[in-house]
Protein backbone atom coordinates (compact mmCIF):
# COMPACT_ATOMS: atom_id res chain seq x y z
CA UNK A 1 0.00 0.00 0.00
CA UNK A 2 1.27 3.18 -0.83
CA UNK A 3 1.96 6.23 1.74
CA UNK A 4 -1.06 8.03 0.18
CA UNK A 5 -3.44 4.62 0.23
CA UNK A 6 -2.21 4.38 4.01
CA UNK A 7 -3.28 8.03 4.96
CA UNK A 8 -6.54 7.37 3.15
CA UNK A 9 -6.99 4.01 5.12
CA UNK A 10 -6.12 6.00 8.67
CA UNK A 11 -8.43 9.11 8.33
CA UNK A 12 -11.61 6.39 7.40
CA UNK A 13 -10.75 4.56 10.70
CA UNK A 14 -9.68 7.79 12.78
CA UNK A 15 -13.00 9.59 11.28
CA UNK A 16 -15.56 7.06 11.24
CA UNK A 17 -14.71 5.25 15.02
CA UNK A 18 -15.12 8.88 16.46
CA UNK A 19 -18.38 10.47 14.66
CA UNK A 20 -20.39 7.55 16.50
CA UNK A 21 -19.72 9.45 20.06
CA UNK A 22 -20.10 12.29 18.40
CA UNK A 23 -23.68 11.95 17.26
CA UNK A 24 -24.33 11.26 20.81
CA UNK A 25 -23.51 15.25 21.26
CA UNK A 26 -26.57 15.67 18.42
CA UNK A 27 -29.46 13.06 19.87
CA UNK A 28 -29.99 14.68 23.02
CA UNK A 29 -30.34 18.45 22.03
CA UNK A 30 -32.37 17.94 18.95
CA UNK A 31 -34.66 15.42 16.71
CA UNK A 32 -32.68 12.99 14.68
CA UNK A 33 -33.96 14.57 11.56
CA UNK A 34 -33.01 17.78 12.36
CA UNK A 35 -29.43 16.86 13.37
CA UNK A 36 -29.64 14.98 10.09
CA UNK A 37 -30.92 17.83 7.82
CA UNK A 38 -28.04 20.29 8.95
CA UNK A 39 -25.39 17.83 9.05
CA UNK A 40 -25.68 17.13 5.00
CA UNK A 41 -26.82 20.39 4.48
CA UNK A 42 -23.52 21.91 5.48
CA UNK A 43 -21.59 19.19 3.84
CA UNK A 44 -23.33 19.54 0.62
CA UNK A 45 -22.80 23.55 0.78
CA UNK A 46 -19.00 22.69 1.54
CA UNK A 47 -18.73 20.11 -1.69
CA UNK A 48 -20.86 23.28 -3.48
CA UNK A 49 -18.31 25.09 -3.16
CA UNK A 50 -15.55 22.56 -3.65
CA UNK A 51 -16.65 21.87 -6.98
CA UNK A 52 -17.51 25.52 -8.44
CA UNK A 53 -13.76 26.73 -7.08
CA UNK A 54 -12.82 22.75 -9.18
CA UNK A 55 -14.90 23.41 -12.41
CA UNK A 56 -16.21 19.94 -11.61
CA UNK A 57 -19.82 20.24 -13.46
CA UNK A 58 -22.78 19.13 -11.67
CA UNK A 59 -25.52 18.80 -13.70
CA UNK A 60 -26.32 15.53 -14.77
CA UNK A 61 -29.27 13.41 -16.85
CA UNK A 62 -32.33 12.59 -15.63
CA UNK A 63 -31.53 8.80 -15.33
CA UNK A 64 -28.58 9.70 -13.31
CA UNK A 65 -30.48 11.99 -10.81
CA UNK A 66 -32.52 9.46 -10.06
CA UNK A 67 -30.26 7.44 -8.85
CA UNK A 68 -28.66 9.80 -6.66
CA UNK A 69 -31.77 10.55 -5.09
CA UNK A 70 -32.74 7.04 -4.14
CA UNK A 71 -29.06 7.09 -2.86
CA UNK A 72 -29.72 10.31 -0.89
CA UNK A 73 -32.75 9.11 0.39
CA UNK A 74 -31.43 5.62 1.52
CA UNK A 75 -27.67 6.76 2.55
CA UNK A 76 -28.20 10.33 3.51
CA UNK A 77 -31.53 10.12 4.83
CA UNK A 78 -33.62 7.33 6.01
CA UNK A 79 -29.90 5.66 7.21
CA UNK A 80 -28.50 8.14 9.32
CA UNK A 81 -32.13 8.60 10.78
CA UNK A 82 -32.29 5.18 11.86
CA UNK A 83 -28.50 5.20 13.21
CA UNK A 84 -29.47 8.28 15.22
CA UNK A 85 -32.26 6.55 16.42
CA UNK A 86 -30.31 3.83 17.76
CA UNK A 87 -27.83 6.00 19.53
CA UNK A 88 -30.85 7.23 22.18
CA UNK A 89 -31.25 3.71 22.71
CA UNK A 90 -27.84 1.79 22.79
CA UNK A 91 -24.34 2.88 23.69
CA UNK A 92 -22.58 4.43 20.16
CA UNK A 93 -19.76 1.28 20.66
CA UNK A 94 -22.58 -1.47 20.55
CA UNK A 95 -24.12 0.48 17.40
CA UNK A 96 -20.86 1.15 15.57
CA UNK A 97 -20.49 -2.77 16.06
CA UNK A 98 -23.58 -3.74 14.39
CA UNK A 99 -22.16 -2.22 11.46
CA UNK A 100 -19.82 -4.56 11.26
CA UNK A 101 -22.55 -7.06 10.22
CA UNK A 102 -21.92 -4.21 6.76
CA UNK A 103 -19.98 -6.09 4.64
CA UNK A 104 -22.19 -9.46 4.54
CA UNK A 105 -25.39 -7.37 3.90
CA UNK A 106 -23.28 -4.81 0.97
CA UNK A 107 -22.64 -8.48 -0.65
CA UNK A 108 -25.86 -9.41 -0.78
CA UNK A 109 -27.52 -6.14 -1.64
CA UNK A 110 -24.97 -6.28 -4.68
CA UNK A 111 -25.73 -10.06 -5.90
CA UNK A 112 -29.12 -9.33 -5.71
CA UNK A 113 -28.94 -6.27 -7.33
CA UNK A 114 -26.03 -6.14 -9.56
CA UNK A 115 -25.67 -9.40 -9.83
CA UNK A 116 -22.21 -9.82 -8.46
CA UNK A 117 -21.31 -13.41 -7.47
CA UNK A 118 -21.17 -14.61 -4.05
CA UNK A 119 -19.24 -17.25 -2.88
CA UNK A 120 -18.79 -19.74 0.50
CA UNK A 121 -16.07 -17.60 2.09
CA UNK A 122 -18.63 -14.47 2.16
CA UNK A 123 -21.36 -17.00 4.00
CA UNK A 124 -19.01 -18.48 6.31
CA UNK A 125 -17.46 -14.74 6.73
CA UNK A 126 -21.66 -13.27 7.34
CA UNK A 127 -22.16 -15.69 10.12
CA UNK A 128 -19.13 -15.43 11.86
CA UNK A 129 -19.54 -11.90 12.13
CA UNK A 130 -23.71 -11.82 13.24
CA UNK A 131 -21.76 -14.89 15.64
CA UNK A 132 -19.66 -12.45 17.06
CA UNK A 133 -22.53 -8.86 17.16
CA UNK A 134 -24.62 -12.06 19.03
CA UNK A 135 -21.80 -12.38 21.54
CA UNK A 136 -21.05 -8.83 22.37
CA UNK A 137 -25.44 -7.86 22.46
CA UNK A 138 -25.84 -10.63 25.00
CA UNK A 139 -25.76 -9.44 28.35
CA UNK A 140 -28.21 -6.51 27.13
CA UNK A 141 -30.62 -8.44 25.37
CA UNK A 142 -30.95 -10.91 28.30
CA UNK A 143 -32.48 -8.35 29.63
CA UNK A 144 -35.01 -6.89 27.18
CA UNK A 145 -37.89 -8.03 29.30
CA UNK A 146 -36.77 -5.53 31.76
CA UNK A 147 -35.73 -2.70 29.21
CA UNK A 148 -37.38 -2.80 25.46
CA UNK A 149 -35.44 -0.05 24.49
CA UNK A 150 -32.23 -2.58 23.70
CA UNK A 151 -34.61 -3.85 21.48
CA UNK A 152 -35.66 -1.24 19.80
CA UNK A 153 -32.02 -0.12 19.18
CA UNK A 154 -30.98 -3.46 17.84
CA UNK A 155 -33.95 -2.99 15.46
CA UNK A 156 -33.21 0.85 14.70
CA UNK A 157 -29.35 -0.52 14.29
CA UNK A 158 -30.84 -3.48 11.39
CA UNK A 159 -32.32 -0.70 9.38
CA UNK A 160 -29.90 1.73 9.46
CA UNK A 161 -27.80 -1.29 8.26
CA UNK A 162 -30.08 -2.07 5.25
CA UNK A 163 -31.01 1.63 4.12
CA UNK A 164 -27.10 2.28 3.85
CA UNK A 165 -26.60 -0.98 1.95
CA UNK A 166 -29.40 -0.10 -0.74
CA UNK A 167 -27.95 3.30 -1.39
CA UNK A 168 -24.45 1.63 -1.84
CA UNK A 169 -26.07 -0.21 -4.82
CA UNK A 170 -27.69 2.94 -6.04
CA UNK A 171 -24.06 5.02 -5.79
CA UNK A 172 -22.92 2.05 -7.87
CA UNK A 173 -25.22 2.50 -10.68
CA UNK A 174 -24.17 6.65 -10.33
CA UNK A 175 -20.87 5.83 -10.46
CA UNK A 176 -21.71 3.85 -14.37
CA UNK A 177 -23.67 7.08 -15.30
CA UNK A 178 -20.37 7.95 -15.53
CA UNK A 179 -20.24 10.46 -12.39
CA UNK A 180 -17.33 11.21 -10.21
CA UNK A 181 -16.83 10.99 -7.02
CA UNK A 182 -17.57 14.45 -5.79
CA UNK A 183 -20.66 14.96 -8.14
CA UNK A 184 -22.03 11.76 -6.33
CA UNK A 185 -21.76 12.92 -2.73
CA UNK A 186 -22.77 16.42 -3.67
CA UNK A 187 -26.21 15.47 -4.80
CA UNK A 188 -26.61 12.58 -2.81
CA UNK A 189 -26.14 14.58 0.30
CA UNK A 190 -28.26 17.94 -0.92
CA UNK A 191 -31.34 15.31 -1.90
CA UNK A 192 -30.76 13.44 2.10
CA UNK A 193 -30.44 16.81 3.78
CA UNK A 194 -33.79 18.02 1.78
CA UNK A 195 -35.55 14.91 2.73
CA UNK A 196 -34.56 14.84 6.29
CA UNK A 197 -35.51 18.50 6.57
CA UNK A 198 -39.14 17.95 5.29
CA UNK A 199 -39.60 14.80 7.41
CA UNK A 200 -38.23 17.07 10.56
CA UNK A 201 -41.29 19.87 9.80
CA UNK A 202 -44.04 17.19 8.50
CA UNK A 203 -43.40 15.99 12.40
CA UNK A 204 -43.34 19.58 13.74
CA UNK A 205 -39.94 19.87 14.50
CA UNK A 206 -38.26 23.05 14.68
CA UNK A 207 -35.02 23.83 11.94
CA UNK A 208 -33.84 26.14 14.28
CA UNK A 209 -29.90 25.62 14.92
CA UNK A 210 -28.97 25.07 18.45
CA UNK A 211 -26.46 27.24 20.14
CA UNK A 212 -24.58 25.05 22.43
CA UNK A 213 -21.08 24.63 21.68
CA UNK A 214 -20.37 20.94 22.36
CA UNK A 215 -23.50 20.68 20.39
CA UNK A 216 -21.94 22.97 17.00
CA UNK A 217 -18.61 21.66 17.28
CA UNK A 218 -20.16 18.17 16.72
CA UNK A 219 -22.66 19.52 13.79
CA UNK A 220 -19.28 20.56 12.09
CA UNK A 221 -17.04 17.39 12.63
CA UNK A 222 -19.91 15.30 11.37
CA UNK A 223 -20.44 17.35 8.45
CA UNK A 224 -16.92 17.99 7.40
CA UNK A 225 -14.25 15.52 8.29
CA UNK A 226 -17.46 12.64 9.12
CA UNK A 227 -18.79 13.67 5.91
CA UNK A 228 -17.61 14.45 3.33
CA UNK A 229 -13.21 13.43 3.84
CA UNK A 230 -14.14 9.88 5.44
CA UNK A 231 -16.80 9.30 2.39
CA UNK A 232 -14.31 10.80 0.13
CA UNK A 233 -10.87 9.05 1.49
CA UNK A 234 -13.07 5.32 0.95
CA UNK A 235 -13.99 5.66 -2.69
CA UNK A 236 -10.55 6.68 -3.33
CA UNK A 237 -9.31 3.59 -1.88
CA UNK A 238 -11.83 1.21 -3.37
CA UNK A 239 -10.40 3.25 -6.48
CA UNK A 240 -6.68 2.71 -5.67
CA UNK A 241 -6.56 -0.60 -4.20
CA UNK A 242 -10.18 -2.81 -4.22
CA UNK A 243 -13.06 -3.03 -2.45
CA UNK A 244 -11.73 -5.86 -0.58
CA UNK A 245 -9.00 -4.28 0.94
CA UNK A 246 -10.51 -0.81 1.48
CA UNK A 247 -13.73 -2.58 3.27
CA UNK A 248 -10.82 -3.74 5.79
CA UNK A 249 -11.53 -0.31 7.50
CA UNK A 250 -14.93 -2.19 8.45
CA UNK A 251 -12.58 -4.11 11.15
CA UNK A 252 -11.12 -2.12 12.80
CA UNK A 253 -13.85 0.98 13.25
CA UNK A 254 -15.94 -0.91 15.20
CA UNK A 255 -13.20 -2.34 17.31
CA UNK A 256 -12.14 0.90 18.44
CA UNK A 257 -15.64 2.78 18.49
CA UNK A 258 -16.13 0.50 21.66
CA UNK A 259 -13.18 1.44 23.32
CA UNK A 260 -14.05 4.84 23.01
CA UNK A 261 -17.62 3.94 24.16
CA UNK A 262 -16.20 2.37 26.86
CA UNK A 263 -13.98 5.89 27.98
CA UNK A 264 -17.21 7.75 27.52
CA UNK A 265 -20.03 6.15 27.92
CA UNK A 266 -19.24 3.44 30.54
CA UNK A 267 -19.33 0.63 27.97
CA UNK A 268 -18.29 -2.48 30.28
CA UNK A 269 -16.44 -4.92 29.08
CA UNK A 270 -17.10 -8.88 29.70
CA UNK A 271 -15.82 -12.21 28.61
CA UNK A 272 -18.87 -12.43 25.81
CA UNK A 273 -17.64 -8.94 24.28
CA UNK A 274 -14.03 -9.74 23.95
CA UNK A 275 -14.78 -13.06 22.48
CA UNK A 276 -17.40 -11.12 20.09
CA UNK A 277 -15.05 -8.78 18.77
CA UNK A 278 -12.53 -11.65 18.00
CA UNK A 279 -15.36 -13.68 15.87
CA UNK A 280 -16.36 -10.44 14.34
CA UNK A 281 -12.74 -9.46 13.29
CA UNK A 282 -12.46 -13.39 12.36
CA UNK A 283 -15.48 -13.02 10.08
CA UNK A 284 -14.57 -9.85 8.53
CA UNK A 285 -11.54 -10.87 7.49
CA UNK A 286 -12.81 -14.15 6.01
CA UNK A 287 -15.25 -12.06 3.98
CA UNK A 288 -12.63 -9.93 2.86
CA UNK A 289 -9.61 -11.66 2.24
CA UNK A 290 -6.52 -13.46 3.45
CA UNK A 291 -4.57 -12.04 6.18
CA UNK A 292 -1.57 -12.72 4.89
CA UNK A 293 -3.29 -10.74 1.68
CA UNK A 294 -4.00 -7.93 3.97
CA UNK A 295 -1.18 -7.45 5.86
CA UNK A 296 0.77 -7.33 1.90
CA UNK A 297 -1.47 -4.76 0.51
CA UNK A 298 -0.54 -2.62 4.13
CA UNK A 299 3.23 -3.05 3.47
CA UNK A 300 2.81 -1.71 -0.18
Amino acid sequence: MKLSNLQHFMVCVAIWSTTWIAITFQVDSVAPEVAVSWRFGIAALALLLFCRVRGIALRTTAAAQRELFAMGSLMFCLGYLLIYRAETYLVSGLVALGYSASPLVNMLASRLALGTPMNGRVALGGALGLAGIACVFWPELARIEADNRVLLGAAFTAGGVLASSAGNVFASRARRNGLNVWQIMTWAMAWGAALSAATALARGESLALVSGASYLLALLYLALPGSILSFASYLTLIENIGAARAGYTGVIVPIVALVISSLFEQFRWHPLAYLGVAVAVCGNIVILGQPKAIAAAAAR
